[in-house]
């Protein structure tokens, strides 16, 4: 299968749940910055961050008038909505939220308030978020417990085997699942019949 195909259409999946939110307006941030292929997947209109970490991402958001924002892994086509939404409603009780990819796989999606205070701020900088200690590294800078809730999990599809995971009674994951149809991958998975 060709890379960069099954990249974009991971991309395309993962920003149609955030741009499928009620009162949530998406953003695409690139890094590196030139990506004409992942722009393309975007809707008209939608702001193009360019950031080289989480923290330069999430300033550059409070710059665009963003007060919370969450950063959403590209690989996670099939994330349920539900699971950004816990994300936002933990802002209201903390500075900052995860939600943890299984598997040691870093994280699938980070949420602050913006702007981030100086110890996340720091933190974003140095952490990263696809490391399996991401959320280790947050928590441990963090003034006191507690600032860094954790809301469930789900999986990042960052290897062959982790196709598995996807679940084709879940409503979304058009491009993906349109990709992978039929193929070789997907033996015995019900995406092949």
């Amino acid at each position: 299968m060709d890379p960069d195909a099954f990249r974009l259409a991971l991309l395309e999946d993962a920003y149609e749940v955030v741009a499928g939110l009620e009162l949530v307006t998406p953003a695409l941030v690139l890094d590196p910055p030139d990506q004409p292929d992942a722009e393309a997947v975007t809707w008209p209109g939608t702001a193009i961050v360019r950031a080289g970490t989480p923290a330069d991402a999430f300033a550059a958001l409070h710059a665009l008038g963003a007060r919370e924002a969450a950063l959403v892994a590209a690989d996670a086509p099939d994330l349920p909505p539900l699971l950004i939404g816990k994300l936002f409603r933990a802002l209201g009780e903390a500075p900052a939220a995860v939600c943890q990819a299984a598997r040691g796989h870093g994280l699938v999606a980070l949420a602050a308030r913006l702007p981030l205070p100086g110890w996340l701020a720091e933190a974003a900088d140095r952490a990263d978020l696809d490391g399996p200690d991401a959320l280790a590294r947050l928590r441990d800078a963090a003034p006191r417990p507690g600032l860094v809730p954790q809301g469930p999990g789900w999986h990042r599809l960052r290897t062959a085997g982790d196709l598995r995971f996807l679940d084709p009674g879940l409503e979304g994951w058009d491009s993906t699942r349109a990709l992978l149809g039929g193929h070789p991958l997907l033996e015995g998975h019900p995406l092949s019949t």
